[in-house]
């Protein structure tokens, strides 16, 4: 875990508590979008389940709050192409193929330009976590918040050595950027009711299994936002 040297704050933790200073710990909240979280959004279009959204989306509203109560930097991750896809690639990058929103279009000409593209609905963040003026928001058109973005360039000039992640999908975007963090020597904590799986319940136990396991830590977001707000 952090050093506890001059932290501010010890979360209860897995595998073991996990200490802080608020002032160098960032909140990164991924794609917490109505592609992923609403009735009608890309994920429930192309056959996920996202019945489970609604206790997830309060859990990082928990958080978010705490986060900002605290005066903590917080950063809105949001994954998605531009109408014209440059950022897909083409046949010669692998997002082309695995992409499901981009074959679904594919395969759907008239709903080309709709899933997780800029300036729609399906693209919008949730409006129970929509960013505030000041909070950072990070374009991303790959899994990872690392990747093709400025997301270290803006933690570094901040000096956050630790970071707390809510969001979606938690064995897809939110593992990928906790993975990336570790390799970039970030200490990461997984808030895990504040985060949701594309796939069975069992995915999200294994992603936990190896955040706990091999890449950092996991809390809940009670824990998380009580150790944020002592005494109230």
């Amino acid at each position: 875990m952090p050093t506890a040297a001059g932290a501010d704050i010890v979360i209860p933790a897995r595998p073991e508590p996990f200490a802080i200073r608020v002032a160098s710990t960032a909140l990164v909240v991924v794609d917490m979008q109505n592609a992923y979280l609403s009735p009608g959004g890309y994920l429930d279009r192309v056959g996920f389940d996202v019945s489970g959204s609604p206790p997830v989306i309060a859990a990082a509203a928990r958080v978010l709050r705490a986060a900002r109560a605290a005066g903590m930097f917080v950063v809105h991750l949001q994954n998605g192409f531009s109408a014209d896809q440059k950022e897909a690639g083409g046949p010669t990058s692998p997002v082309w193929h695995k992409s499901n929103a981009l074959k679904y279009m594919r395969a759907h000409e008239a709903e080309r330009g709709r899933l997780i593209t800029h300036g729609t609905w399906d693209h919008e963040i949730v409006e129970a976590l929509a960013p505030l003026p000041g909070e950072a928001v990070v374009a991303k058109a790959r899994y990872s918040g690392f990747a093709g973005t400025n997301l270290e360039q803006l933690l570094r000039a901040r000096d956050a050595t630790a970071l707390l992640l809510a969001g979606v999908n938690s064995n897809v975007c939110v593992e990928s950027t906790l993975r990336d963090a570790y390799h970039r020597e970030f200490f990461a904590l997984m808030v895990h009711d504040a985060t949701l799986q594309a796939g069975p319940r069992a995915i999200h136990e294994a992603s936990l299994f190896n955040v706990e396991s091999f890449l950092g830590w996991t809390a809940t977001s009670e824990a998380v936002a009580a150790a944020l707000s002592p005494g109230s």
